[in-house]
């Protein structure tokens, strides 16, 4: 046997916009670039393939639950010149839209073997940007 019901309740349609979900000691919305994470943990990765710890990339991809295509990006910026690196690192924070320098910007500097022509191409994307 099948009872119904009725709920009654009031809905206010209204066209203000509704606050932010943001708790009140967020008030910094600044993020630390996405490229900045990205060197820090190749670092650490590099720290731990260095100490024997893991062995491999595949290994890294999986306990990281990412593909080894893209451990290998990852791993591929510690081509760059160490202050390079340090530079990646300390990226201003990104305030609003888009991080201003992207791991796809990075990659074919770091593929080049001369850290002089990396500083060069390093100059030029991050004053483009």
């Amino acid at each position: 046997m099948t009872s119904s019901f009725t709920i009654e309740c009031c809905v206010n349609f209204s066209e203000q916009r509704r606050e932010s979900r943001r708790r009140p000691d967020q008030g910094n919305t600044a993020r630390v670039p996405r490229v900045s994470r990205l060197m820090a943990l190749a670092i650490r990765f590099g720290d731990l393939m260095r100490s024997g710890e893991v062995t491999s990339y595949a290994e890294l991809a999986r306990l990281g639950r990412v593909t080894r295509a893209r451990m290998t990006q990852v791993m591929a910026i510690l081509g760059l010149a160490p202050d390079l690196q340090e530079e990646v690192l300390f990226l201003p924070r990104t305030v609003k839209g888009r991080d201003r320098v992207q791991l796809r910007h990075l990659l074919p500097i770091a593929t080049l073997s001369d850290w002089r022509q990396q500083r060069v191409l390093w100059k030029a994307i991050n004053l483009t940007r």
